[in-house]
């Protein structure tokens, strides 16, 4: 039961901070935040908020003072993709960064074949992962909802499986990506509109601290 209430009472501290603290920056949230709670706070808050980047970057999270040194880090190269990424949308979050291709760059409808605008996108995108070797990549495939459940989860996987393949024929290692479907379960938009689905037929991408990233950034954080 202590358990329990801790994490409960960890749960409703994150969520004060991420409603309430506007003073706050991104890179001092994701320190708090990784203090707090760690991977079951960050399943638990992603699955609530139905945001399946927040959660799996608020679950890496290392926080403290560790946590700023890497959120300062990934500050940098989130400027340089939305400066040299025409076609990404960019967030800062925590200690990580989410990037996100719609519809209309990477995917048609029902396809998981990969476009000429796709592809000069992801080239740029490539070049830039390249001069940040310490970080991780997760590639996350949605779809609308037509389709079956099955249908859908699997049209996710090989959306998200295209994009990995392609990055990493253009020199990203392999050991560097992994990939997730989540079918239809997790829209931006609704999917009772043209519009709205097309914004449901997405791809994101999490770029977190890998672990030598991590224990770099503790050294600095610990020099005086």
């Amino acid at each position: 039961m202590r358990s329990i209430q801790k994490t409960l009472t960890s749960i409703a501290a994150v969520a004060i901070i991420l409603a309430g603290c506007k003073s706050m920056n991104k890179t001092t949230k994701g320190a708090v935040i990784g203090t707090a709670g760690g991977g079951a706070i960050g399943a638990v808050i992603g699955k609530v908020a139905g945001n399946t980047a927040l959660g799996a970057i608020i679950g890496a999270a290392v926080g403290g003072a560790t946590g700023a040194v890497i959120g300062h880090k990934m500050d940098k190269q989130a400027k340089e993709i939305e400066s040299k990424v025409p076609g990404a949308k960019v967030d800062r979050v925590g200690e990580g960064i989410v990037v996100e291709f719609n519809e209309k760059i990477l995917f048609a409808f029902s396809s998981y074949t990969l476009g000429a605008n796709a592809a000069s996108n992801l080239d740029k995108l490539a070049t830039i992962l390249k001069e940040y070797p310490d970080t991780d990549i997760e590639v996350q495939g949605h779809t609308d909802s037509r389709g079956t459940d099955e249908y859908n989860m699997g049209l996710s996987e090989k959306r998200a499986g295209a994009v990995a393949n392609y990055l990493k024929g253009k020199g990203i290692p392999s050991s560097r990506i992994r990939t997730k479907g989540f079918g239809e379960s997790a829209p931006v938009a609704t999917n009772d509109t043209d519009e709205g689905r097309a914004q449901n037929r997405r791809v994101n991408f999490l770029i977190t601290a890998n672990e030598k990233m991590k224990e770099e950034s503790k050294k600095e954080a610990a020099k005086p």
